[in-house]
């Protein structure tokens, strides 16, 4: 697991690298990395999983943080979440 933490805009971002990962790590290692997010701060996990969209809008609704974008390019997704508690 590869992240790393900057600021953008005056929020921290920080980026989860869980490509190659299946279901329930990557979902698993970003509710860990979140932990030492503040309210407001932003995380980007890169996964390959195919069932990665479904797993972290799932885990957003349940823990009521805010999924902010999803894109994909080369086989490889890119989900930003928004910690909001």
């Amino acid at each position: 697991m590869n992240w790393h933490k900057s600021l953008d805009d005056g929020m921290a971002k920080t980026t989860l690298d869980a490509r190659w990962l299946v279901c329930p790590l990557p979902v698993l290692r970003a509710a860990k990395a979140m932990k030492k997010l503040a309210s407001g701060d932003i995380i980007e996990i890169l996964a390959t999983d195919a069932n990665a969209v479904a797993d972290f809008e799932a885990f957003c609704k349940s823990a009521g943080h805010e999924l902010v974008e999803k894109t994909e390019n080369d086989g490889v997704i890119a989900i930003v979440i928004r910690r909001k508690n």
